[in-house]
């Protein structure tokens, strides 16, 4: 049974970028390496490997912006295409990039492979560029929407609430990406919050972070019919990578503790969130808060 991962260490990361050469880059006799480029840490990263633990397809999502993304390199073993296994990369990538935000991804494919992504619901634009002087790609784009079992209307709700009373949260375009009743994923927009080494300031993630753990608390306790006011009592965070392209906040079921429904008997209740800011697949940073909700 092929099963999509993501690289977990520097071992799959070697077999995963030596796949990428083998495949796309050493019959044009180009040099391990080149394989790679300056986004790889700040990418989603995805591969398949066959019975024998042999990668045989990849693929990398980065996002361009707040709300769009590329799809490069992907790739499947000569020998295993046709059994749908790159189509299998495509979904898992499109399904990490509606979490972080993106509503339109674009690629590059080659001619060969236009038939491939015009299946899978990618729209022709022009003819791109002509790789090693030989291999002729077209920008190829598909807008995404998330599935039903996002809650829209709660998302959007928290997004006013957070523009017309948090005025840095309109200024960071902080956007509720995707939740789904277990887990949250906020966006926000990288050119208003990067620094001097055009990475996000450490003040904008700790700003989204402690907004990702507000909103969570908030969502629940719409959910639950219950009135608060919802306010920060402790935190802490530390800052474990850069964060290359537009941060994402993310916190889930698993990562909270505490109860709302004590507010139904007590003036207050409280409640613990943690919430990791991602650059691609990495934990750029971990947040763990404290919030307290007064009864109202």
């Amino acid at each position: 049974m092929y099963v999509v991962k993501a690289p977990e260490n520097k071992a799959d990361f070697k077999r995963y970028y030596l796949f990428r050469w083998q495949i796309l880059r050493a019959p044009w006799h180009q040099a391990l390496g080149s394989e790679q480029d300056d986004l790889e840490g700040q990418s989603i990263h995805r591969f398949i490997e066959n019975n024998a633990g042999e990668i045989v397809a990849v693929g990398r999502l980065h996002k361009t912006s707040q709300y769009q993304a590329q799809i490069r390199y992907m790739a499947v073993a000569t020998d295993q295409q046709g059994l749908g296994l790159g189509k299998k990369i495509v979904d898992a990538l499109e399904t990490q990039a509606i979490r972080h935000g993106v509503t339109e991804i674009q690629l590059n494919a080659r001619e060969n492979a236009l038939a491939f992504y015009r299946k899978l619901g990618y729209r022709q634009v022009e003819k791109s560029h002509l790789l090693y002087g030989e291999i002729q790609h077209y920008l190829m784009v598909k807008s995404l929407r998330a599935g039903a079992e996002h809650s829209e209307t709660l998302s959007q709700t928290l997004v006013n609430t957070w523009h017309q009373t948090i005025p840095m949260s309109s200024a960071m375009q902080l956007q509720v990406s995707y939740y789904n009743g277990r887990q949250l994923f906020t966006s926000c927009d990288l050119s208003f919050n990067k620094n001097l080494h055009n990475t996000m300031f450490a003040g904008s993630i700790y700003t989204q972070a402690t907004l990702t753990g507000w909103g969570w608390v908030y969502m629940k306790l719409s959910e639950q019919q219950l009135s608060g006011d919802i306010v920060l009592a402790d935190a802490t965070i530390r800052y474990l990578a850069p964060v290359g392209g537009a941060g994402v906040g993310f916190t889930q079921a698993e990562m909270i503790s505490g109860e709302l429904t004590a507010l139904e008997h007590q003036q207050r209740a409280k409640v613990s969130v943690d919430v990791h800011v991602l650059s691609g697949d990495k934990v750029a940073a971990i947040f763990s808060g404290k919030y307290v909700v007064s009864r109202t």
